[in-house]
């Protein structure tokens, strides 16, 4: 079993997406069941309905769990494993106040050494406090793990003082419901972010004391930079999972980025069912890797290119397969659904033929040519019909169009040709008109509209 352990706390960190891929595939090359284990310990933090909206990201990339469970659910066996361990001697009731443990912190502090807690400490105020939390012994020799990624990992004695199991009011912490639902679910390998590293001699502390003798193996991921090269954060927007998918990059694509950072793949670009074919964890890098957002654009550019027309159409919200190859033409200037969203919107917008000035005005010729086609739309010479596919048939058709508009206007050159694309697509620059021509003209009606102008 391999599990993706998400908490409701927040939105999806690409840290995390990367985490639950790999997972995934690792779970697929060996044939074991995926695991979702969404960590809800946390009541105060936790946001309702986020855990709703975790599972539907993870189905929308195509990550599809075996299993599905909720950690609270298990409190019960948690606090019954704690109990086991108080009665064998392996764990203790702990009445320090925050007070003082916040005193002996601040103590150590001043002194410039580590803060460790003393075992002592633990009946100095049973009088005072009704509501002990129980601690797990340290450990009294090194705890040592092999990481995938990072190598042989040790941890000294002196690291693993006596640590809180169960709080106060009986939920158990972070590293205790972690170990303990592993053990339940028969974990075999954990991926995750290398900031848990520091959890991972604790959780196995804690399995070894419950006397779980299975193995369990671990690849923690280095961690993300942001552009500005430090650690990213929630305040970078490519962090969030969400954005991404707003910002029209495709879960294929953004899988596809994932799996390429800090790794050597046999190919640039490929699809996760794919990449279950040849990949392993431990040809990940073990610096951290920057995400690079210029890296995500030409990969999705390249996902996009694969799709059909009917298939970009129905991305851009349409049935109409003339929008979709119209989308795929703006592949030559665009990256993500939403640049190609707006380049479609300025052309069935109204045009401010005002906006558009390069060291001299085009709008007296805009609005000679726009009642020039306007007059040709009304004897039929735009007509509405799809024009023919061939080749010679398109080219025919756009000169034919072209060359009457020139002919009714009495504009030549850049007088001409820089009207007639802002009047069809909304822009002084572009890709060539006669490319575009057979996907606007059935829609011309709607296309020729000037601002302010019925």
């Amino acid at each position: 079993m391999l599990r993706f352990a998400p908490s409701p706390t927040g939105d999806m960190h690409i840290g995390n997406l990367r985490a639950a891929i790999f997972n995934y595939i690792i779970a697929k090359q060996r044939g074991e069941k995926f695991l979702i284990r969404i960590e809800d310990t946390d009541f105060a933090r936790n946001i309702d309905g986020k855990d709703k909206e975790i599972l539907a990201s993870l189905n929308l990339f195509g990550l599809l769990w075996d299993e599905l469970v909720y950690q609270s659910h298990n409190f019960k066996r948690h606090q019954k494993f704690a109990d086991d361990l108080i009665k064998q001697g392996k764990a203790f009731y702990c009445y320090c106040t925050k007070e003082f443990l916040e005193q002996k912190k601040q103590e150590a502090l001043e002194a410039h050494l580590p803060f460790r807690y003393d075992d002592t400490w633990a009946e100095i105020q049973k009088n005072e406090n009704p509501k002990p939390v129980v601690r797990l012994f340290g450990s009294s020799e090194p705890i040592a793990f092999d990481d995938m990624i990072k190598g042989r990992l040790e941890f000294a004695p002196n690291e693993l003082d006596s640590f809180v199991i169960l709080r106060e009011d009986g939920i158990p912490t972070y590293n205790f419901a972690c170990a303990c639902d592993d053990m339940i679910y028969d974990v075999s390998f954990i991926v995750r972010g290398e900031d848990h590293v520091s959890n991972t001699p604790k959780q196995i502390l804690i399995q070894q004391s419950l006397g779980y003798k299975k193995h369990l193996g671990y690849a923690h991921l280095p961690i993300i930079l942001g552009e500005s090269g430090k650690k990213m954060s929630k305040r970078d927007s490519a962090s969030s999972v969400d954005w991404l998918l707003e910002q029209g990059f495709l879960p294929q694509a953004i899988i596809n980025y994932l799996i390429s950072m800090g790794n050597h793949t046999p190919k640039e670009i490929f699809t996760l069912k794919v990449a279950i074919e040849w990949f392993s964890i431990e040809d990940i890098a073990k610096s951290p890797v920057k995400f690079d957002l210029k890296r995500l654009r030409y990969i999705n550019r390249e996902h996009l290119k694969t799709l059909d027309e009917n298939e970009f159409a129905l991305l851009l919200g349409t049935q109409d397969v003339g929008i979709g190859a119209l989308g795929k033409l703006y592949l030559e200037e665009a990256s993500t659904l939403n640049e190609i969203r707006e380049k479609l919107n300025r052309i069935f917008s109204p045009k401010d033929i005002s906006a558009f000035y390069e060291g001299e005005s085009f709008e007296p010729e805009c609005l000679k040519l726009f009642e020039t086609l306007q007059i040709m739309l009304g004897l039929s010479a735009c007509s509405q019909g799809q024009v023919e596919k061939t080749n010679e048939a398109i080219l025919a058709d756009y000169e034919s169009f072209k060359n009457e508009a020139i002919t009714r206007s009495g504009l030549k050159g850049k007088q001409f040709f820089k009207p007639l694309r802002i009047l069809l697509t909304g822009e002084s620059h572009g890709i060539d008109l006669g490319a575009i021509y057979p996907y606007l003209r059935p829609h011309f009606k709607d296309i020729l509209q000037i601002k302010g102008q019925k």
